[in-house]
């Protein structure tokens, strides 16, 4: 797996919501387990984070490699290479928010990666009911866990911090139900406000890193 240049070095500066990012960090557009939501989205460069993210969110992409070797997983929108704005998103702003797109399963319960393209805005217009199921697919609520599990561990050996967890709240406790999740709510904090937009078919997650102040 690629992971990012040991000489690369990121400067964050401001907050998740009014920021820039200096050095940022380009995500690879895949691994042996895991994509970037559109190849479009990465020639934007709309899929760059701070190094020390990048290194957090591919150590635990390899570990879920070799821990559930199966599973496939989805990546959204990050930030731009110098932070800033980053329409639609409020923030997103300082390289330290990733959207994960939830990992699904077809309805007869085999893996597959979600089927995103500008018809449903590259995947964010994809609507879950309230079982987080479509008439295609239903939401791999275990593997969300294990990610996010992965997520937390790699962040924690690194020194880095994890703000939040927003995930649609109606959807919070069937995933802490699933095997894996019965200990998030302890490792994790979940955003339990209602969101301005729902976070049915990704979650999203802001890490905290020392930022240089604006």
């Amino acid at each position: 797996m690629l992971l990012p240049m040991a000489s690369a070095q990121s400067t964050c500066v401001g907050s998740w919501e009014q920021g820039a990012l200096r050095g940022g960090v380009q995500l690879p557009s895949d691994g042996a387990n895991f994509s970037v939501y559109s190849d479009l989205g990465a020639m934007l460069g709309r899929n760059y984070v701070h190094d020390k993210v990048a290194t957090v969110v591919l150590e635990a992409y390899q570990q879920l490699a070799q821990q559930a070797p199966a599973l496939r997983f989805v990546y959204g929108e990050t930030g731009f290479a110098e932070g800033g704005p980053f329409k639609p998103h409020k923030t997103h702003q300082n390289g330290l928010s990733v959207d994960f797109f939830v990992p699904v399963r077809t309805r007869q319960g085999d893996i597959t990666p979600l089927s995103i393209s500008p018809l449903n805005k590259f995947g964010y217009a994809i609507e879950f009911d309230h079982n987080g199921q479509t008439d295609e697919y239903q939401i791999d609520f275990q593997a969300m866990a294990l990610h996010l599990q992965a997520l937390a561990e790699s962040a924690k050996r690194h020194g880095v911090g994890i703000r939040r967890v927003i995930f649609d709240n109606p959807l919070q406790p069937l995933l802490f139900r699933a095997p894996a999740g019965r200990e998030l709510s302890r490792l994790l904090v979940f955003s339990t406000k209602k969101p301005w937009v729902r976070h049915d078919e990704h979650y999203h997650v802001d890490f905290i890193v020392p930022c240089d102040k604006r």
